[in-house]
């Protein structure tokens, strides 16, 4: 009957409790916090975006540019968002003109760039004539801070694990 006895004095022993509540708490506190972190540099990143297309399409609403491409439109937006890393190879930008009579917008969703596929899409750009209505759509591939954890697993993600961001914006083009 030693048995009952050594299991019985096992279960009321109280040394090592603390380290269990380490080991079931710290995984938890971590998670949010590395969720915290992944959700503010998402936000940065995103106000980052927003700030540079915006600040691009002024120029190009105001005329400083004179029949620019979508390479010279994408160059400009990442000069103006330096801290996004890589913006050059994953920003596409879309330029469409929204008529006046039907107001029908874009029905697809904004196209990201595939960093698995050796192809980029083509993408419409129209600059657009005098009092056009033009919408632009920006969509950036960014990876996450850290992949695996809270707010980041519930992105929709491309072959490579990261997350687009899209900043959408129209003007009207001014009058000469």
């Amino acid at each position: 009957m030693k048995c009952p006895d050594t299991l019985r004095r096992f279960w009321h022993q109280t040394a090592g409790t603390a380290t269990i509540e380490f080991v079931i708490v710290v995984p938890v506190v971590l998670t949010l916090f590395m969720a915290g972190l992944e959700s503010g540099l998402l936000m940065t990143r995103m106000v980052l975006l927003d700030r540079a297309v915006d600040a691009t399409m002024r120029e190009l609403r105001l005329g400083h540019f004179t029949a620019p491409s979508h390479d010279v439109l994408k160059t400009e937006i990442c000069s103006r968002a330096s801290p996004l890393v890589g913006c050059e190879g994953a920003l596409l930008l879309e330029l469409r003109r929204i008529s006046r009579e039907s107001w029908t917008l874009p029905t697809t969703q904004s196209t990201c760039i595939d960093r698995a596929a050796t192809v980029a899409p083509v993408m419409q750009v129209e600059i657009g004539q005098q009092n056009d209505l033009m919408l632009v759509r920006a969509c950036i591939v960014i990876d996450a801070l850290f992949p695996t954890t809270g707010l980041a697993l519930g992105l929709p993600q491309d072959s490579l694990g990261g997350y687009g961001l899209v900043a959408v914006s129209a003007y009207v083009n001014e009058p000469v």
